[in-house]
């Protein structure tokens, strides 16, 4: 990580986890990170990954309220797949990721960012959603245009053996469960 903001955000998140692949939600204290919030969403996972919050810097970066606006179509057409994949593995296999982002402005000037994706754990009648952190590395010169990835990687893989998601969720379920069998 190269960001300050991106590896604040990650020690924070990383703190809140303790033992456990990601935090609950809940366990997230929008006090503590304070500064970053402006920079800092949170994605439902859902078809389109749809911005569900957007910090006021996030906003300010595209020109218009992100909510309901579709993640991957902040990406150019070759970017796009690779950036829906990214994501879907930080929500499925709770893996953080991180990826250095290029975009030009309407003048030309090119900016570099860097995009955080951080999951949250799955909980039980819950919806999924995932947060993250999007922070140019200079001011952004107007409204951007179409992001590029440029590069990615995923941050401290599990050394346990991966789990399918839906032995996580009987993992966490919790009360009194019935569960089918033979007679």
């Amino acid at each position: 990580m190269k960001h300050p903001a991106s590896r604040e955000f990650f020690a924070y998140w990383d703190g809140r986890r303790g033992d456990a692949r990601a935090p609950d939600r809940s366990d997230i204290d929008p006090n503590a990170v304070r500064e970053l919030l402006g920079d800092i969403f949170v994605l439902s996972c859902e078809a389109g990954y749809p911005f569900r919050v957007a910090g006021t810097r996030v906003c300010a970066l595209f020109g218009r309220d992100m909510k309901d606006q579709n993640f991957p179509a902040l990406f150019a057409a070759q970017s796009r797949r690779e950036i829906e994949e990214i994501t879907a593995v930080v929500a499925d296999e709770m893996l953080p990721a991180i990826a250095g982002l290029t975009t030009t402005s309407p003048r030309g000037v090119t900016t570099h960012l860097e995009l955080l994706l951080l999951p949250f754990n799955t909980r039980a009648h819950a919806p999924l959603s995932l947060t993250g952190l999007l922070a140019p590395f200079d001011t952004a010169d107007g409204v951007l245009s179409e992001l590029t990835l440029t590069s990615w990687r995923y941050i401290h893989p599990p050394q346990e053996r991966l789990v399918p998601r839906a032995l996580r969720k009987l993992k966490v379920a919790r009360g009194f469960m019935v569960y089918e069998g033979l007679r």
